[in-house]
């Protein structure tokens, strides 16, 4: 069971990650961005999204535990 949750939920931050990542680069295309830099705002807000879930899970690691 617990890890159904664990691969459930990392799915789900993995999906919300590539959906603002995908976000960011059409709202920098739309800007007018090359493509270069629209894939790079792409990729910096794909890994802020997942160190940001890697940092609230720490976080409620250590509460919870």
């Amino acid at each position: 069971m617990t890890v159904a949750v664990v691969l459930l939920t990392t799915a789900f931050v993995t999906v919300v990650a590539l959906l603002a990542a995908a976000a960011a680069g059409k709202l920098a295309r739309m800007d007018h961005a090359s493509y270069p830099t629209a894939l790079t705002r792409a990729a910096t807000t794909f890994a802020a999204v997942i160190t940001l879930a890697v940092a609230v899970a720490g976080t409620l690691a250590t509460l919870l535990t």
